[in-house]
């Protein structure tokens, strides 16, 4: 009973270090796209990402591809496709517009979808912690935006749009971990997330410079090696450990913001994501305490 007790720890741990690795990857994709700011269009910048990302897993998509995939398996891929598309045009487009800091403090908003998504279609259990920790991060949500005091303008707004979009992706990926490998799952996001901007890249296209392309190239390999990282954090452990892990990338954020771009550190940035982080941080910890008892009997 011990060695499986071990074995699970120690799973739940690579789960750990593979969400850590992915928010180091993903700031430093942001970081690019926030240094090309919109000298491209959004959903073009978007389309050559992701093209990009297709070439780089091709070869190991191509080796993976089943004999047969099945109907619902080929569902979820298109929808998580399209969502994900949606939400990544949103994103590119409140990169351009608003700080670092700020575009992945109202990213936390996600978790509160991801939380309620996951007890409704993913059969995990919303226990009081959880329930906490959705109150406290739409609480931290309204901190960083001070909606009263502030203009909403339409980077946070597009940023709003997409935390949904990105949490429906997020859980079709972990649905999809069920019986895909991470490979596919990332390869077909890429594949399916090409095609998805292919018309609007066409209708806004402006010819990118040699350098333009150099970072977008940067781009889909920091976020193609993203993907991969959360992919293998969801197949290790359970939503409830990994997701609040990725509440490091607003440290990274506020340091890349700061030193790279002179950004400003804003204080109601900082109070929200703390709240945020401290309140999801604590559910982690307790979940994995009564994971780790219910094993225990």
């Amino acid at each position: 009973m011990s060695d499986i007790i071990d074995l699970r720890d120690n799973r739940i741990q690579q789960g750990v270090l593979w969400m850590v690795a992915s928010t180091l990857l993903f700031v430093a994709m942001t970081s690019v796209i926030r240094y090309l700011g919109s000298n491209v269009p959004n959903i073009e910048a978007a389309f050559i990402r992701y093209l990009f990302g297709t070439l780089l897993t091709l070869p190991m998509l191509i080796r993976h591809w089943p004999r047969r995939m099945s109907p619902l398996t080929v569902k979820l891929y298109t929808i998580r496709s399209l969502v994900h598309a949606g939400g990544v045009m949103l994103w590119f487009f409140a990169m351009a517009r608003i700080p670092v800091a700020e575009v992945t403090a109202i990213g936390y908003a996600s978790p509160i979808f991801i939380a309620i998504g996951a007890g409704l279609f993913l059969g995990e259990k919303l226990r009081a912690r959880r329930i906490i920790g959705i109150a406290f991060g739409f609480i931290g949500t309204m901190i960083i935006l001070r909606p009263g005091f502030q203009e909403l303008n339409l980077g946070q707004i597009a940023q709003l749009c997409a935390t949904p979009l990105f949490a429906v992706s997020f859980l079709l990926a972990k649905k999809l971990t069920e019986t895909e490998s991470s490979i596919m799952i990332v390869g077909m996001v890429s594949l399916g997330c090409t095609i998805a901007t292919l018309p609007g890249a066409i209708l806004q296209w402006q010819s990118p410079t040699y350098e333009e392309l150099g970072w977008l190239l940067l781009t889909a390999i920091f976020a193609t090696a993203g993907h991969y990282a959360i992919t293998r954090a969801l197949q290790a452990a359970p939503i409830t450990v990994t997701q609040p892990i990725g509440f490091l990338q607003l440290i990274w954020a506020i340091i890349v913001g700061y030193f790279l771009f002179g950004e400003a550190i804003d204080h109601f940035v900082l109070l929200g994501g703390a709240i945020v982080v401290g309140a999801t941080t604590y559910i982690s910890h307790r979940e994995l305490q009564a994971a780790r008892r219910e094993r225990s009997t």
